[in-house]
């Protein structure tokens, strides 16, 4: 049994629609897949009737930007399978109102630079509604300011020190719900808390402190962020602690880092039997 996690569409960063990337998961043999789109759960119910379709069970799924006020960094915590979604749209809500504001700052600060339209830059933030900063990327390689996604221009434009939006960059990161809030709303709404790659941004503190105080339920364990050595650590303090261990392809097509395909990680049966509850 097959069963990727962390997949990303265009209603927040990634560059393909829904049943694009239901299909492909189909393609590569996917049994249960989980669309975990930013701070929004308004892929639910289409991806529910395309799973019944392409016969690829979708599980519902948020992936919620916090900020971890104790140790000044970002986390990422992954809901899945909420019994009340509806607790958790104020909260989406709130957020995606957060990203657009920020994401717009940086979309006119960019335009001072380089001369192109907005409406390049809307273009492919049509799905989503919030300019993210793959989208102004895209919008500079169509104009010829550069070829990389994730290069140069990338650097001078959003590196959260020197680059020309890094006060938004860093704004907004501290603007994003206390990861504890975010964790105790998750519960409230019937869903699994489960710490996303917490080697992207250095959480294993983190995850300790909310796994001690019983706020967490998992930790995704299989994700290309984390090395062999950090995996085994990770599966050993979860093991003790009896977290929920996932794996996924945190799959964004073109907008990737670097290239991933849907199933290139995987989440194990038994955990996937605790997040649906299933005994």
């Amino acid at each position: 049994m097959k069963a990727d996690l962390h997949c990303h569409t265009t209603l927040s960063d990634g560059s393909l629609g829904i049943e694009e990337t239901i299909a492909q998961a189909k393609r590569y043999g996917i049994d249960y897949f989980a669309i975990t789109d930013h701070d929004t759960l308004a892929s639910s119910s289409r991806a529910a009737v395309l799973g019944e379709r392409y016969k690829v069970k979708v599980i519902p799924a948020v992936e919620f930007s916090t900020y971890d006020s104790e140790r000044k960094s970002k986390a990422h915590i992954i809901c899945y399978n909420p019994k009340k979604p509806d607790r958790l749209e104020g909260l989406c809500m709130r957020t995606c109102d957060l990203r657009k504001k920020r994401g717009k700052q940086m979309a006119m600060k960019v335009l001072e630079r380089y001369p192109i339209t907005l409406e390049s830059i809307l273009r492919y933030a049509t799905g989503s509604k919030v300019i993210f900063k793959c989208h102004i990327m895209h919008a500079l390689m169509d104009y010829g300011y550069t070829t990389d996604l994730y290069g140069q221009v990338y650097e001078e434009l959003f590196n959260p020190v020197t680059g020309l939006c890094a006060e938004e960059v860093s704004t907004d990161m501290q603007d994003y719900p206390e990861v504890h809030f975010v964790v105790e709303l998750i519960h409230s709404a019937g869903g699994k808390a489960v710490l996303a790659h917490p080697a992207v941004f250095d959480n294993f503190e983190l995850l300790k402190d909310l796994t001690e105080k019983n706020k967490l339920d998992g930790v995704e364990v299989w994700h290309q962020s984390a090395d062999e050595e950090y995996r085994e650590m990770l599966i050993s303090y979860a093991k003790e602690k009896n977290l929920i261990t996932t794996g996924g392809s945190d799959f964004h097509g073109f907008y990737n880092h670097y290239p991933i395909a849907i199933g290139t990680n995987y989440t194990p049966e038994e955990s996937l039997k605790r997040i649906l509850d299933i005994n």
